[in-house]
């Protein structure tokens, strides 16, 4: 067994299309980003059922994101602000010992989103079961620009102490058909299995989930050895 497996598993998250989704059943943009969160929830169960995944990081929002229109960004604040107060309520998070964090450029976070993620944080940071990363105006060039700054200040500081995120990827899972990375923990995935799902983001199923997890188990990871 491998060195990542000994420690359990890190599962990176794109769920992308939810926009797409409403689109194809002639629904407002935003109900495809609020069934998405819904999706999101149900995929943290399936995960808390697997002893052997240790971390989740989930592409919330990217940097690019910030780019489109103010009202399906706005709308978009609603949604990740009613989420993380729902973390934040949820008794599962502390039967289940969540320890939940909201990493990005805080600077463009809604105010609510800003105060809500400093809350859940400050009362999940002792738990220690499975690690949800919620990566919220996010990109891998963002991180890495942030991290050369703090090598600057502490010459002796590696590159991984000084990301958002310092554990490597072992799987990527990217629905919506779209083959891609997407300046999504570019540093931390690699040397990470990558499945692409079809499927677009609200259409995932525990099916879908567990055939991809029976699809890493079965890789060969070397390592570049």
């Amino acid at each position: 067994m491998n060195e990542a497996r000994k420690k359990g598993i890190h599962i990176g998250l794109i769920p992308d299309g939810n926009r797409r989704y409403a689109i194809k059943h002639g629904k407002p943009v935003i109900q495809g980003h609020i069934e998405g969160a819904k999706k999101i929830e149900k995929f943290m169960e399936w995960c808390a059922e697997h002893p052997e995944i240790k971390m989740i990081s989930i592409f919330a929002l990217s940097t690019e994101n910030l780019k489109r229109p103010k009202d399906e960004m706005d709308a978009l604040w609603s949604v990740y602000s009613d989420e993380l107060k729902k973390l934040l309520k949820d008794p599962k998070v502390k039967n289940k010992k969540l320890n939940v964090r909201v990493l990005g450029d805080k600077g463009t976070w809604s105010s609510d989103v800003r105060e809500t993620a400093k809350e859940l944080y400050n009362s999940t940071k002792s738990y220690s079961r499975m690690i949800l990363n919620i990566m919220l105006a996010y990109g891998s060039k963002l991180e890495l620009r942030q991290a050369v700054k703090e090598m600057l200040k502490k010459p002796f500081m590696k590159l991984d102490k000084a990301l958002y995120v310092k554990e490597p990827l072992d799987l990527v899972i990217r629905t919506g058909n779209q083959h891609r990375l997407s300046n999504f923990m570019l540093y931390q995935a690699s040397y990470a299995e990558i499945y692409f799902c079809d499927k677009m983001w609200p259409e995932f199923t525990r099916k879908d989930f567990e055939r991809i997890l029976e699809w890493y188990k079965e890789q060969q990871r070397k390592f570049g050895k």
